[in-house]
């Protein structure tokens, strides 16, 4: 029997390590990824509680509790990190980006312990889907923020609704893949597509000048 926090704490102690011997504004990015991780690992024993509590089975457990759970745990490092550090409010993309890849590398992690390393093409398309998936809902938050945070009216209602959307992206690709067959491969290749699409209009934006709103 493997012990996913075992292994979570294999790959952390180095990252600890790292994050002492470099110091500085370096450690961020290495302190969000590990959050990211942790919350990965704390939302392992979180969808197990609630699907034994709720009797849900695996088709339910995926699509209504995992998606609500998960996005929820990935946002809570980046808002304990802007509450109590108040950085600048251009640092928050980048904080969400590398919090949701700490988390979808470790879920990567758990899925290869749990499945095996046989099937290297469907591991490589299923990596590169969730990994982008993770990223995607990241980038729906951390755009977002940069703009509902510069709003003090706006803050709670604006990055509740920010999560919904996240939420909502997350249980539509849990979805797919839970019907199986064909539509795994649709789930995988829609945040893919949606990653390509997004950079497309964020060139467009760029092009134009844009006011300055860092606090």
């Amino acid at each position: 029997m493997v012990y996913i926090e075992n292994v979570f704490v294999c790959i952390a102690a180095p990252l600890l390590l790292a994050i002492f011997c470099i110091g500085g504004k370096d450690t961020r990015f290495l302190l969000h990824y590990l959050a990211g991780m942790g919350a990965c690992l704390l939302s392992a024993y979180i969808n197990t509680f609630l699907t034994v509590f709720y009797k849900a089975d695996v088709f339910n457990a995926t699509v209504e509790i995992a998606p609500v759970v998960e996005e929820s745990l990935k946002l809570l490092p980046v808002l304990f990190y802007f509450l109590v550090f108040e950085p600048k409010i251009s640092e928050v993309k980048r904080a969400v980006i590398t919090v949701a890849a700490g988390f979808a590398t470790f879920e990567n992690i758990c899925y290869l312990i749990q499945n095996g390393t046989e099937r290297l093409g469907f591991l490589l398309i299923r990596g590169f889907g969730t990994g982008a998936m993770h990223v995607i809902c990241g980038m729906i938050v951390g755009n977002g923020l940069k703009y509902v945070w510069q709003r003090s009216w706006l803050k709670a209602a604006g990055t509740f609704g920010l999560l919904g959307a996240a939420i909502t992206f997350h249980a539509i690709y849990n979805l797919l893949i839970a019907y199986g067959g064909s539509l795994r491969y649709v789930a995988y290749a829609l945040p893919l597509a949606t990653m390509l699409a997004g950079m497309q209009v964020g060139k467009v934006f760029r092009a134009f000048p844009q006011r300055k709103t860092e606090r």
